[in-house]
């Protein structure tokens, strides 16, 4: 645990695998949503960290160590994620890196998107904009690095490879994953009570539908 700033403390579970930090972070994140100590404001999960903002004057910092030391190896306190089935159209205009990806590998684009799709993702963390899920499950042999410069522009709804992660730009803007595909799926809504589909320890499964399919859900409105 160490302090940022007079109001926030960042609690890291490092030297081991980062599944098991994300599930000991998850743990501890659990029992604070169940019952929030007096002074707690918000948290925030990391790749395998916990950030508590507080209110330094009522909030116990010696006292969350404790229980934190505890909680965080009750895994059952951790309720499962909803699963998510998303479509995808793979390739094509919304996935202008899929044939290169696909080379590289020695695989057809087909079949890189079919080893893609058969994967069940987990949502480890929320960031970079709102909505946009790090997802891990993914074959060691799909990962690829990020491109050397971001792209100016990213299509909303783009779905993409980054390092060891896949996921999807929620919105419109610049991005540095490899895109190989492109969902009709709202990912991120501030119209609604949660405005984001995903939330971290959610389940998501990528089903692959054809580019006419795409735009007649997006012309429903069902983007």
């Amino acid at each position: 645990m160490r302090p940022m700033g007079d109001s926030a403390v960042l609690m890291e579970w490092t030297g081991i695998p980062e599944e098991l930090a994300r599930r000991k972070a998850r743990a501890v994140a659990a029992h604070l949503e169940r019952q929030a100590p007096d002074g707690l404001r918000d948290w925030t999960l990391g790749a395998r960290s916990l950030l508590v903002v507080h209110d330094p004057a009522r909030f116990d910092e010696a006292a969350l160590a404790r229980e934190a030391a505890i909680w965080e190896n009750d895994f059952a306190a951790v309720p499962e994620g909803a699963l998510h089935e998303i479509p995808v159209c793979y390739g094509g205009a919304g996935g202008i890196d899929l044939e290169e990806l696909a080379a590289e590998r020695g695989l057809a684009p087909a079949e890189f998107a079919e080893r893609h799709s058969a994967a069940e993702y987990r949502v480890a963390f929320l960031g970079f904009s709102p909505g946009f899920g790090y997802l891990t499950g993914m074959p060691s042999a799909l990962a690829s690095p990020r491109l050397p410069a971001p792209r100016v522009h990213v299509p909303w709804g783009s779905v993409a490879i980054g390092g060891e992660y896949t996921g999807i730009y929620p919105s419109s803007g610049p991005g540095g994953w490899r895109l190989i595909g492109r969902t009709p799926a709202v990912l991120f809504d501030p119209g609604q009570s949660l405005p984001a589909l995903l939330s971290p320890g959610d389940r998501v499964r990528f089903v692959a539908i054809e580019e006419w399919k795409f735009a007649a859900m997006v012309s429903e409105g069902r983007r």
